[in-house]
């Protein structure tokens, strides 16, 4: 099986180089951790023993905030260990956690770079961040007694069509799981349909509910409106953009300022990946908007000028949260188009007017939420989103009440951090 299993990957990986070729010349992407992708791992404290937590990119990096914030409370005798698969996932563990934690890059599930990776890690539990279940990787820690557990289990529409569809293969490793928490009813069956044991799996709900920070104002947010030179401007932010989203975008935008209502209204894009920064900013200027490059500002402490025609783009990592919080209304991006969304948690956290479109399969539990407890809108195409866009503008009482439903879903959601953890407190205590 894991013969079959590495000459698999290996021709998948000879596939696929051309692509990864190009993304390393072309943007930048996967040029560090090439030692740590073979399995060249180290700790900080190889003496005590170890968890070892993975999360492939931001996402879930951001998700398992509250949980490790519990680990060290409870656990102070572990070492935690982080993993991921992405850059902008690696850079984002390496922020929230790098002081104190050691940060690497996930190893190739290759069973020779897996064992590797065990040898040298040596964890007592491995904690996978919802749906990362490699066979190689369950196959050595069932081998070495090793509890595997998914932590905020999911299983997408896309995934469980493609894993229906192997079932006799994935029952192989899916069984040797320990225990998935998963996010909803749905969810853990599907968990179950897939080779788990039913008395493994259980529903905790979503771990992101309690990440998301409930809060009207955001720390240096006023700041960022002044570099930005808002001067009490009506804000919206289309933030975690994606492809062809941006031209929608823009043609919104423009169709809104040309209405006397709405003049003085600014737009702030901030799309999903670093590598997209210099595309967008071509779509801007290609719209016939001034261009606001909020990289430059953060970096040389400027001002941007006073043009209420200019479009700002954020391009930087990690201050979505802070044009969130300035924002009088949000769209959430990778929605108008078909990539599963982007994850709106935060933006009804912050107490915002949400609104995304219909391709949101990745939050299905989230989008479920908020549309039942009227706490979010969803639009269907470029021609909905201007109408609603109008509506929200001109109707304030309207786009408040959405804004509060919203911060209420969110906080009537919250508590997957304490049912996790009394899952754990017994598994780590017998360690």
């Amino acid at each position: 099986m894991r013969f079959l299993l590495d000459a698999v990957y290996v021709l998948a990986g000879i596939a696929v180089s051309p692509i990864l070729l190009y993304r390393v010349i072309r943007h930048g992407r996967y040029r560090s951790g090439w030692g740590q992708r073979f399995g060249k791992l180290d700790r900080r404290d190889p003496q005590k023993k170890c968890i070892w937590l993975h999360a492939v990119s931001v996402g879930e990096v951001n998700a398992a905030q509250t949980l490790i914030a519990e680990i060290e409370k409870q656990f102070p005798d572990f070492e935690i260990v982080i993993s991921t698969t992405t850059d902008t996932g690696f850079a984002q563990a390496g922020k929230l956690f790098g002081t104190r934690l050691q940060v690497f890059y996930f190893p190739f599930d290759l069973s020779w770079v897996v064992r590797r990776a065990f040898e040298r890690v040596r964890p007592s539990v491995c904690l996978l961040m919802e749906l990362e279940v490699w066979p190689n990787f369950i196959f050595a820690a069932h081998a070495r007694d090793i509890p595997v557990v998914v932590l905020n289990g999911r299983i997408s529409d896309k995934s469980f069509s493609r894993y229906s569809k192997i079932k006799s293969v994935t029952r192989t490793f899916f069984g040797k799981i320990d225990m998935v928490l998963a996010q909803t009813q749905e969810y853990a069956q599907r968990f179950r349909e897939l080779g788990c044991p039913a008395d493994r799996v259980m529903v905790t709900s979503s771990l992101k509910y309690d990440t998301a920070q409930v809060a009207d104002r955001v720390p240096s947010a006023e700041t960022l409106a002044e570099q930005l030179n808002l001067a009490g401007a009506k804000l919206w932010v289309a933030g975690g953009t994606g492809n062809d989203e941006e031209k929608i975008i823009l043609d919104v935008h423009k169709s809104l300022l040309q209405e006397e209502e709405f003049h003085g209204l600014r737009l702030a894009i901030v799309p999903r990946k670093p590598e997209r920064f210099e595309e967008v900013a071509q779509l801007i200027e290609q719209a016939g908007f001034p261009l606001v490059r909020y990289s430059r500002l953060k970096e040389s402490g400027a001002r941007a000028k006073a043009d209420g025609e200019a479009v700002i783009l954020g391009d930087t990592m990690g201050d979505l949260r802070k044009f969130y919080s300035l924002a009088s209304m949000i769209f959430v991006g990778r929605s108008l188009v078909p990539m599963g969304g982007s994850d709106m948690m935060e933006a009804a956290a912050l107490g915002k007017c949400t609104l995304f479109g219909p391709h949101t399969f990745n939050f299905r539990q989230t989008v479920d939420a908020l549309l039942t407890g009227q706490g979010a809108i969803r639009v269907v195409d470029k021609d909905d989103l201007l109408k609603t866009m109008k509506q929200c503008l001109s109707e304030p009482d309207y786009a408040s009440r959405i804004a509060r439903s919203g911060q209420a879903v969110i906080k009537q959601n919250q508590g997957a951090t304490a049912r996790t953890m009394d899952v754990l407190r017994k598994l780590l205590k017998a360690q």
